[in-house]
């Protein structure tokens, strides 16, 4: 795909087709823009230029599999319908069908997870200085759309835990991945070293995973098999000293599984050495070493070598030289704080939902409908999002008018920003995806008003190290553990690969690595 460079040559190469604009190009947004047909101009705006296979991202993480294989461009010769502009939705204009978009292109946090806000900055004087030299804020400029799809996706959740923004490890895009196989690498090499005291040493072997859910577990798997199955032969000395924590809030990880296959899981972890720490709340994680009453006269962070003092409230202080943070996400700001003005009704792309006069729809003020625990868009079953009017009064009375409702006919949210009404669907790339390529069927059939999405479980799965997994399905397949669920996690991420690059090149990766130079390639 050639880029169009300026507006008047995106506007010139438009023709008579619609605009579709779609915010985000993470698994619905990706996934929808390939999908669309040529009789529309696809333009995609995001803050990064690729798209990321976010089940892989543990393997990259450990030197599986290449970085390369998690990634697809949006830029494409194969789509050359879909247009692309690096940037974030700074805004979003209902009535004049525009969006407001700020440049992001020159940026030191491009490929890392988002746990904030962008405009709160709590960078590490590493990336401040990345940052020396920078504008604050990128350059503006508005796009028209005939239909926008919202999949800006969310970000990492930290619930407020002190230091966690600052200091830990994300798993959320390739820059995370590449930063922990640093750091992993970078743990034992210091560990190795013959200035190296006992106790630093024992700190840097002790790495931390806070969250139970399959990305958490998964990373624990993989990192367990990097420590045994390669690294046990470069550092020998070193392994029988690795320790690896798995934190979590709930009283059992992995709790989407079914009890019997939640205690297989256990019982795997605990074979391979992995501790699992449940019901336990992090308070803290601060950067420097672990404090003694010995190590009074001793600067903890500038002799740390990078490693990190974790904070819980069952077991007080202790030293990891690395901390992954995967504890679920949190909702999208340009969602939480864009997308929750007030706007005049729309009257030109949405339509009411109740009986009301038209003249009574102008008069009042209108806005987003959203969940009002997770803040999700709500949407219908056709995927398309829901306004509400803003209540006459901050207070309910007997006087007050009931909320008025409508529905945006060309303003559609996908992905794990929205919520599908009454339909409680995982926040999962399985979701995303067949939301997309449903959304795409119908646009390019033109039949959306006759068609309803419906979800399909394929049911779940994770890794559990040393070439075991488990399954979880509603059909024939049922509940399946061990090796066999290992191989069917794997052909399942085979075929979920979207290029066939990618999927001619993961199946290879994995045969290399397990097979001709074992794991010693990463």
């Amino acid at each position: 795909m050639r880029a169009t460079v300026g507006l008047d040559a995106l506007d010139a190469s438009k023709g008579d087709r619609e605009r579709i604009v779609i915010l985000g190009s993470g698994w619905a947004g990706y996934v929808l823009s390939q999908r669309l047909s040529a009789k529309y101009q696809t333009l995609v705006i995001s803050p990064r230029s690729y798209f990321v296979f976010t089940p892989l991202l543990n393997s990259t993480a450990t030197g599986t599999l290449e970085f390369r294989t998690a990634l697809e461009p949006v830029r494409s010769k194969r789509k050359p319908n879909v247009e692309f502009m690096q940037g974030w939705a700074d805004d979003v204009d209902l009535g004049r069908k525009t969006i407001t978009i700020e440049e992001n292109v020159v940026d030191p946090h491009q490929g890392r997870a988002m746990a904030e806000d962008r405009r709160e900055d709590h960078s590490t004087e590493e990336v401040k200085s990345e940052k020396k030299g920078l504008r604050k804020t990128g350059k503006r400029w508005e796009v028209s759309y005939d239909k926008l799809v919202i999949t800006v996706g969310c970000y990492s959740q930290t619930f407020g835990t002190k230091g966690v923004k600052e200091n830990a490890f994300f798993m959320k895009d390739v820059g995370d991945a590449r930063r922990i196989r640093k750091r992993v690498l970078e743990c034992f090499e210091v560990a190795s070293l013959p200035t190296t005291s006992e106790k630093l040493r024992e700190q840097l072997l002790r790495f931390a995973i806070v969250g139970g859910g399959p990305t958490g577990m998964e990373f624990a798997a993989e990192l367990s098999d990097l420590v045994h199955q390669d690294l046990s032969e470069l550092y020998p000395a070193l392994t029988p000293k690795v320790r690896i924590a798995v934190y979590d809030v709930a009283e059992q990880v992995l709790s989407m599984f079914d009890d019997k296959l939640g205690k297989y899981a256990m019982e795997t972890f605990r074979r391979e050495g992995v501790e699992v720490k449940t019901s336990h709340h992090v308070q803290e994680l601060r950067p420097g070493l672990l404090r003694t009453g010995s190590d009074e006269n001793m600067d903890d962070v500038a002799d740390s070598q990078g490693c990190y003092t974790l904070t819980t409230k069952e077991d007080g202080d202790v030293g990891v030289g690395l901390c992954v943070w995967s504890t679920g996400n949190m909702m999208n700001p340009f969602v939480q704080k864009a997308l929750d003005k007030t706007y005049g009704f729309p009257s030109s792309s949405a339509s009411i939902t109740n009986d009301e006069e038209l003249d009574e729809l102008d008069t009042k003020e209108w806005m987003i409908e959203k969940h009002p625990k997770t803040g999700a868009i709500i949407v219908d079953d056709r995927l398309r999002v829901q306004l509400h009017s803003k209540p006459s009064s901050p207070s309910p009375s007997s006087n007050a008018k009931p909320a008025s409702s409508a529905t945006m006919t060309d303003v559609f949210a996908l992905g794990d920003n929205a919520m599908i009404r009454d339909a409680q669907l995982p926040a999962t790339a399985q979701t995303a995806s067949q939301q997309a390529l449903w959304l795409g069927k119908r646009l390019n059939k033109g039949d959306l008003k006759s068609q309803q999405f419906t979800f399909r479980n394929l049911g779940i799965m994770t890794y559990l190290g040393n070439s075991k997994g488990l399954v979880q399905t509603e059909g024939w397949l049922g509940d399946v553990s061990g090796r066999a669920a290992w191989l069917i996690w794997r052909g399942a991420y085979l075929t979920m690969s979207v290029s066939w690059r990618n999927k001619i090149l993961i199946p290879v990766y994995w045969y290399v690595c397990s097979f001709i130079v074992g794991l010693k390639g990463r």
